[in-house]
């Protein structure tokens, strides 16, 4: 297996150790973690604990000296993604960046620079552009039995007396970078064409902190599509996760593992029918003299891309060691903090 790439795990918390840590593990033919770094003691013990044979580091410096890494994914705290990933660059390492890429619009394009600086060197980690849910809705949208798309609705529902360091908003916390940076880039894929408008509002309805754990977002692109996301930690009684509405039906998803569909019978052609400004039947209603027929579905999540969130790896790998097309852009990624960052001018309003 000398064709693995060698990775060290820049910050060894809930998402190095947590996630990086699993998900890399799932392809052991691609990757092998040789290295850790994080101030934190404990968490390198942990770290260590996990995987026997991990260098840890307590500083970066000799973190990055290590001639054995080849990529280094940067899993600090938010404000720190900018400022890691261009020292890994420099340090002639391969990066991927977890989200959120930057804290703000500025620092996005800080990075953008520098990958223009290392051409082929730092990745963004927008592993849920790979989520099954989303990637079969998008291909259901693709066939055209829902008709022309004119609203979608993503949302991320929660009841949390949340209290870490990610409901502050000085350490970079909120729901804006924190779920954000996902659905914000859901919506743009979805909208399929420029924004338009952008409507938003912000919340603190749980959380302990200062920051916003409430948010709509409505975006209208060129094409009149609207999406409409709402992310909260303050909401007891969850709504569906996916909604779509086209002309000629709609789709909904609960739980993101089975998708629900209602849409009109293609095989039977749409009536023809005009309006009338006569006077309508005392007993006939409102001109529904022709009824729907429709075709009911429910489909278990399975996108023909076998596409997972972990995928984001497999990706990864082929870019790196086969020079595959990497799916997420930096342009993508940097427009995503754009969103954020306007999104982010808003005043909180703190329910009480």
């Amino acid at each position: 297996m000398a064709d693995r790439i060698r990775v060290g795990v820049w910050g060894l918390g809930r998402a190095g150790n947590g996630m990086h840590f699993h998900e890399l593990g799932l392809y052991p033919d691609l990757y092998e973690v040789v290295a850790g770094c994080d101030i934190d003691v404990e968490r390198r013990e942990a770290a260590v604990k996990k995987i026997p044979s991990l260098h840890v580091y307590d500083n970066s410096v000799d973190f990055l000296k290590n001639p054995d890494i080849e990529l280094v994914t940067i899993a600090t705290r938010s404000p720190d993604h900018v400022k890691h990933a261009i020292e890994a660059a420099e340090a002639g390492k391969y990066v991927m960046v977890e989200k959120p890429i930057a804290c703000t619009y500025a620092d996005a394009l800080k990075l953008k620079e520098a990958s223009e600086r290392f051409p082929g060197k730092i990745f963004i980690r927008h592993n849920r552009r790979f989520e099954p849910a989303f990637a079969h809705i998008r291909e259901i949208i693709a066939t055209g039995k829902l008709g022309t798309i004119f609203e979608i609705k993503l949302c991320r529902h929660s009841f949390q007396w949340r209290a870490d360091w990610q409901t502050i908003l000085s350490e970079g916390g909120g729901q804006l970078l924190n779920w954000g940076p996902h659905l914000v880039d859901h919506a743009l894929q979805f909208l399929e064409s420029p924004v338009k408008e952008l409507w938003s509002d912000l919340k603190l309805v749980a959380a302990k902190g200062d920051a916003e754990d409430h948010l709509k977002i409505i975006f209208k692109g060129e094409n009149g599509r609207i999406v409409d996301v709402e992310i909260s930690g303050g909401i007891s009684m969850p709504d569906p996760v996916y909604v779509v509405r086209g002309s000629r039906g709609s789709l909904v998803s609960y739980d993101e593992k089975k998708l629900k569909l209602k849409y009109l019978n293609p095989a039977i052609p749409l009536p023809e029918i005009h309006a009338s400004s006569a006077n309508p039947p005392l007993d006939g209603g409102f001109g529904g003299q022709v009824s729907p027929v429709w075709v009911e579905d429910e489909l278990g999540v399975a996108p023909s891309s076998g596409d997972t969130t972990e995928k984001i790896w497999y990706y990864l790998y082929q870019t790196i060691r086969n020079h595959a097309a990497y799916p997420i852009t930096m342009e993508q990624a940097v427009e995503v903090v754009r969103v954020i960052d306007q999104v982010k001018q808003g005043a909180i309003d703190v329910v009480k």
